[in-house]
């Protein structure tokens, strides 16, 4: 936990489902006056936190922004693991999961495999379900709202307040919709996927013209792009951002890079 009026947040994963050496899937650690949130949960995120020097046995709170295993399927794994971690044994504060209708049903599924017991933790593990447009309290003093965004039937984007007033959208996987550039509206930190640099092979991600219209729609104060495939290893990232002249810093998401918001 942070003392001073910023937030903390650290790329664990930059990358997209298919294995690269420098980019892990998906995961993003927010630290907050009020306590600490994993943005999606891939599988090399339980690694990459220890790798980080995380606090990840006092971990808050989980965020899942949809269903596919790139962004969710570390979730299984970790709860495993702290079933029997000795750092987790003397844990009394709960650990609250939220997500999309279907959160619940997907770690009871893995836990229904193999009967992993996932749900009987050393402490209170909570799963909150919440709907679009619905606000909910995500950490004490910490406000967080929700917008469907065109990818997957549940997939949302999530919009986060804390109570410095220091505010995040994170988009997770999606297509394109101006809708995302007004729910990000002038927030401190605008995470954005940018799957593909240009000529994208699927409408449900972004490329790099998209992303650009959305950060110039949204006018935060920083961006970062991130979910990068392989083809973005021969692109200059700086040198084709620049061609649009970006309203504020774009930054490129890189495994281990630690942003002060």
């Amino acid at each position: 936990m942070i003392n001073d009026k910023c937030m903390k947040f650290v790329v664990l994963g930059s990358g997209s489902s298919v294995p690269h050496p420098k980019r892990s899937s998906s995961a993003f650690w927010l630290e907050t006056a009020s306590g600490s949130i994993l943005l999606d949960f891939a599988a090399s995120a339980i690694h990459r936190m220890a790798q980080e020097n995380l606090d990840w046995a006092n971990l808050d709170a989980i965020w899942i922004s949809h269903f596919h295993l790139d962004h969710c399927g570390g979730l299984a794994p970790f709860l495993f693991g702290t079933r029997n971690a000795p750092e987790m044994q003397s844990r009394t504060k709960p650990l609250k999961i939220f997500g999309a209708k279907g959160t619940e049903k997907l770690v009871k599924s893995f836990d229904e495999a193999n009967n992993y017991k996932l749900f009987k933790q050393p402490f209170l593990l909570e799963i909150c379900e919440v709907e679009p447009l619905e606000e909910f309290e995500i950490l004490p003093e910490t406000r967080a709202v929700t917008m469907k965004t065109p990818h997957t039937d549940e997939s949302l984007a999530i919009h986060i307040r804390d109570k410095n007033d220091k505010t995040l959208v994170y988009s997770s996987d999606t297509g394109f919709t101006k809708s995302l550039g007004a729910f990000a509206r002038n927030v401190d930190l605008f995470v954005m996927e940018c799957s593909f640099f240009k000529d994208k092979p699927a409408e449900k991600h972004l490329n790099l013209d998209e992303a650009m219209f959305l950060t110039r729609y949204a006018n935060p104060k920083k961006a970062m792009l991130t979910h990068f495939y392989a083809e973005w290893d021969a692109v200059d990232f700086r040198a084709e951002v620049e061609k649009f002249e970006p309203p504020c810093e774009i930054i490129e998401a890189q495994d281990g890079l630690k942003v002060e918001i």
